[in-house]
C-alpha cells in the first residue's frame, strides 16, 4: 500500500499528458465595456471554439451588463461556440440585463442559489443640463444637419420627435434581446412577459421562472454538468483569461481599466443599477 499511492500520482499524470482534453473557464466579470473588454472576451471565445482540445467551456458570469450593442456581440459570439461544443454559463454572483444576454447564446444556464439574475430590459439614460447651463450663465450654439443629429444632447430639453426616437432605438433593442430570451428559454408570449418586467430575482427563484435551468452551489458542481454534456470521463480544466497586472492580481479597484475616463463611468452606473444583495 505505501507505494500504489505515488503509482496512482504517476498514472494520474500520464493521463493528463495522454489526454488532453479540457474545459475552459472562461470569467466574465465586470460592466460590458467597462471592466469587462468585450473584444478581449469574443478573442478568447473564438479560441475556445477553434481549439479542438478544449472539448466544453464554463462561462463564470458576475456582471450586471452594460453595453447593448457588446452584449448582443458577446451573446452571438457564446452562440457561435456552442454550435459546435457544449457551453455552461454559471451566473455566480450577478447575471444580470446584457450579462444574461449573453448567457441566453449558451448550452445551459446555471446559478448560485442567491446570486441575482434578470434585468431583462433595455434603458436609455441621459442627463439634461438645462437649468445647470442657465444659472451658469452659458449658451450652447448648435449648428446642425438634420431635426435629431444632436439627440440625446444635454443643453436642451427633449421634445416629442426625440422621445419617439429613443423609445424607437430602446423598443428595437429590447425586442432583439427578449427574441434571445424566448429562443433559448423556450418561452411563450405569457411566461416571456412575466420576467420582462426589468426585474431581478434570486437563483433560486430564478429556476422556478425558467430562466435557469439548474443551481450549482459552486465551480466543482458547474463543472459537473459540463463534463456530462461534453461526455468527459474527467473535469480537467484549462482556465483562459486576459494577462493581468500586478495591481489586477492583487485586486486593486480599477486596475486594468486604464486612466479614469468612460470604461470607468460605465463601470460605476452598471453596478448601481442592480441592487447588491448584502448580509
Amino acid at each position: 500500500m505505501a507505494v500504489a499511492e505515488p503509482d496512482q500520482h504517476l498514472s494520474d499524470r500520464i493521463a493528463r499528458l495522454t489526454d488532453r482534453r479540457r474545459i475552459a473557464i472562461l470569467p466574465v466579470r465586470g460592466v460590458i465595456g467597462g471592466a469587462l473588454r468585450t473584444e478581449e472576451l469574443i478573442r478568447l471565445l473564438g479560441h475556445a471554439r477553434r481549439d479542438r482540445h478544449i472539448c466544453a467551456v464554463l462561462l463564470e458570469i458576475d456582471s450586471p451588463g452594460g453595453s447593448a450593442t457588446a452584449s448582443e456581440a458577446l451573446y452571438l459570439a457564446v452562440k457561435r461556440v456552442a454550435a459546435v461544443k457544449p457551453v455552461v454559463a454559471w451566473i455566480r454572483g450577478t447575471g444580470a440585463s446584457g450579462a444574461y444576454f449573453l448567457a441566453c447564446g449558451a448550452s445551459r444556464i446555471l446559478s448560485f442559489p442567491s446570486a441575482i439574475v434578470g434585468s431583462i430590459g433595455v434603458i436609455s439614460v441621459r442627463p439634461v443640463a438645462v437649468e445647470a447651463l442657465r444659472r451658469l450663465g452659458a449658451n450652447v450654439v448648435v449648428t446642425k444637419t438634420g431635426p435629431l443629429k444632436d439627440l440625446g444632447a444635454p443643453w436642451r430639453e427633449p421634445n416629442d420627435a426625440d422621445l419617439q426616437k429613443e423609445r424607437e432605438l430602446v423598443d428595437a433593442v429590447f425586442k432583439r434581446f427578449t427574441g434571445a430570451v424566448r429562443m433559448a428559454r423556450g418561452f411563450d408570449d405569457t411566461a416571456l412577459a412575466r420576467v420582462t418586467t426589468g426585474e431581478v430575482w434570486l437563483g433560486a427563484n430564478a429556476v422556478d421562472l425558467g430562466l435557469v435551468d439548474a443551481l450549482a452551489d459552486d465551480e466543482d458542481a458547474a463543472l459537473g454538468v459540463t463534463q456530462d454534456l461534453a461526455a468527459l470521463p474527467h473535469r480537467w480544466t484549462k482556465r483562459l483569461s486576459t494577462r493581468r497586472s500586478v495591481l489586477q492580481r492583487l485586486g486593486m479597484p480599477g486596475a486594468g481599466m486604464g486612466p479614469p475616463g468612460e470604461r470607468w463611468i460605465a463601470e460605476i452606473e452598471g453596478w448601481l443599477r442592480v441592487p447588491r444583495v448584502r448580509a
